[in-house]
């Protein structure tokens, strides 16, 4: 049976809900708003974040901080060239009943069965150990020792990677990339932000977080997000992002037709529209506006953008192609309005 229609007061407190979350993980981390509200908007979209840079710049601090602020089962995987699957999904154990001498297998559950994981520099593991995710991530369920078993709901897969070091890492493969939700690019901080984050992480005491969101408050706005209203004009201005990013495709601009080896897929248009309806719903808006795909585009499509040889030898990134499509890609006219 479909749970009936949220009142005012319930959206309320779930919103309330979420501004305390966003908060309570500031009193940890120095700026990065911007990184901080696309974690909450994956979240929220129930979808998957992947973290891109370079050493020290809090990747794991913030995720860490994310979870101790939900209260919700968190598990840390460091990824080594030296994990195997059955480091994250679990593995079966031979145990013998003292009394009797029966032996018997035993599935003790690996780190992946938790509500967040953390995989932290992803790209270190061999693409064996990466794919053991994919279903993961997919299903929210693992099959292992001859059974499938279903994760814990709700299911995060918040990820790191460090992306100047590229001796003894394995790039993840398309499919498994087009898997997050967001590609969150972390830069360096400001000036002002720089100082504060020495005075805050150079003396004694550590501000300790409190569990400020749960776990059914987390499903109930996975559930809010999926009811934000999404126009056709909406619908048809994220279809166009996405076939415009296709080199084969009429749409195409000069720079895709030029630089982009493969454009983003279907997947890329759900995930534009899902983290549009996050981006409103946690500006406290029920229905999508341009604004909001627009917000999203980068973190959605720089990773499922693949520029060509030509594009490595100038210096053309996807980043610069997905700017360039903002610039060429308007809104329906039927939204400007909105």
């Amino acid at each position: 049976m479909e749970r009936p229609s949220r009142t005012p007061a319930e959206r309320e407190a779930l919103l309330a809900a979420a501004g305390r979350l966003r908060a309570e993980v500031a009193k940890a981390i120095v700026g990065q708003h911007d990184v901080l509200d696309e974690i909450l908007m994956g979240l929220v979209a129930g979808g998957h974040v992947l973290l891109v840079g370079v050493p020290g710049l809090a990747k794991t601090m913030m995720i860490r901080a994310v979870a101790e602020a939900m209260q919700l089962d968190f598990r840390r995987i460091q990824f080594t060239p030296d994990l195997v699957p059955s480091d994250i999904t679990g593995t079966e154990l031979l145990e013998e009943d003292a009394k009797t001498g029966q032996r018997s297998f035993r599935f003790v559950q690996g780190p992946v069965f938790a509500n967040i994981v953390l995989a932290d520099e992803i790209n270190r593991a061999p693409p064996r150990t990466q794919a053991a995710l994919l279903e993961a991530m997919q299903e929210h369920r693992v099959t292992a020792a001859g059974q499938t078993m279903q994760l814990p709901e709700p299911f995060f897969v918040l990820a790191t990677q460090n992306p100047i070091e590229q001796e003894g890492t394995y790039p993840l493969p398309e499919a498994q990339l087009d898997r997050f939700l967001f590609d969150v690019r972390i830069g360096y901080p400001g000036a002002d932000e720089e100082v504060a984050i020495l005075r805050a992480t150079t003396g004694r005491e550590r501000v300790p977080l409190t569990p400020v969101l749960t776990g059914d408050e987390t499903r109930a706005l996975q559930q809010m997000t999926r009811d934000v209203a999404a126009s056709d004009a909406a619908l048809r201005y994220a279809a166009s992002l996405a076939r415009a990013t296709r080199p084969d495709d009429p749409t195409a601009t000069d720079l895709v037709k030029r630089y982009v080896r493969w454009g983003a897929g279907p997947r890329a248009g759900q995930a534009l529209i899902l983290g549009a309806k996050a981006a409103a719903l946690l500006a406290g808006r029920l229905a999508v506006a341009p604004e909001d795909i627009r917000r999203v585009a980068r973190p959605v499509l720089r990773h499922r953008v693949l520029p060509n040889f030509a594009a490595e030898a100038e210096g053309v990134t996807s980043e610069r192609v997905v700017e360039d499509l903002l610039d060429r890609v308007s809104p329906p006219r039927s939204e400007l309005s909105v």
